[in-house]
């Protein structure tokens, strides 16, 4: 599975990892997270993250 990386802050979305304190676990695509997603470091949404 494909990491993202946030445009705004430089953190970094691994599938492997999830994001356990979001509820989102391990093994979840970036395809698959939430519309309301944001990343957790600035909070910015979906569309402010690119692919590695």
């Amino acid at each position: 599975m494909k990491k993202y990386v946030c445009d705004v802050c430089g953190w970094v979305y691994d599938p492997a990892i999830g994001v356990p304190d979001q509820g989102i676990p391990g093994g979840t695509p970036f395809e698959d997270l939430p519309d309301d997603f944001v990343c957790p470091e600035c909070g910015v949404g979906k569309d402010q993250f690119s692919e590695m």
